[in-house]
């Protein structure tokens, strides 16, 4: 099987990759940021890695290095900036970041981009980014970009058997199940299952205030109990995940 991870690839094989097989390059997005006291630090860049990685496999593409620091962590997603080791952009600087990268890939070639986001706060600043990106290529120079964030792709009959008593919401699912049988299937050795704190979940209300609330977030920095994750809920999650970006990348750039 061909190798899938950018920077394993010489520069050579990967103009040659680029040049002959036309191939969707996929950009994982992350951050460094607490995920409680059962999981490290950068689980968002590892996990989007790890599905763009095999959706890569599925569809011959490449997998460039994670963008692996991420916007600011916020309460009511994250557990928010008051935790050790969280380590954040400013929107802006994100959103050159991303520009930045995405112009480059374009003067490589690539013709097919998609940015697998797995950090629930980096939405808006990516898709400035892709935008600004875009405004300074120009409408002909042949670039089209795909964004999603990974977890989207769970649909409800996977979500129901991972959730037997109900979903929380993706929101409240930072550190929890999702992440949490995620990381059993992709990198097991880096769960530490005997400290899965019994948190949550959360109660917010529907506004924010600032400075930021960081009483009504649990000290573990979970937000909803991680306890009902599995490796088998986490290989349920990676097959629809990984196969539902495949699928989309194929809409967008082959079928399309």
């Amino acid at each position: 099987m061909s190798e899938v991870r950018m920077e394993r690839m010489s520069w050579v094989e990967y103009r040659r990759r680029v040049e002959t097989d036309d191939p969707v390059v996929f950009l994982p997005c992350g951050s460094l940021e607490q995920h409680g006291p059962h999981l490290p630090l950068g689980v968002d860049a590892m996990l989007s890695t790890a599905v763009a990685c095999e959706a890569a496999r599925r569809c011959g593409g490449i997998v460039a290095p994670a963008l692996a620091y991420g916007y600011k962590s916020q309460p009511r997603c994250g557990g928010g900036q008051h935790f050790p080791g969280t380590t954040s952009l400013d929107g802006d600087h994100l959103s050159q970041l991303a520009r930045d990268v995405i112009r480059e890939f374009a003067r490589h070639g690539v013709r097919k981009l998609a940015l697998v986001d797995g950090h629930y706060e980096n939405q808006w600043f990516l898709i400035e980014g892709i935008d600004l990106a875009l405004r300074d290529l120009g409408r002909d120079c042949g670039l089209r970009v795909l964004r999603t964030e990974y977890w989207d792709f769970c649909t409800e009959d996977v979500l129901g058997e991972v959730f037997p008593d109900g979903f929380p919401g993706f929101a409240l699912e930072h550190a929890a199940v999702i992440e949490t049988s995620l990381m059993l299937h992709f990198h097991p050795d880096l769960v530490w299952t005997d400290r899965i704190p019994d948190d949550g979940p959360a109660e917010f209300p529907p506004y924010d205030l600032y400075p930021p609330e960081t009483e009504r977030v649990p000290p573990s920095g979970v937000l909803s109990s991680a306890r009902g994750a599995s490796a088998g809920k986490g290989a349920l999650l990676a097959e629809a995940v990984c196969g539902g970006l495949a699928g989309a990348v194929h809409t967008a750039f082959v079928a399309s």
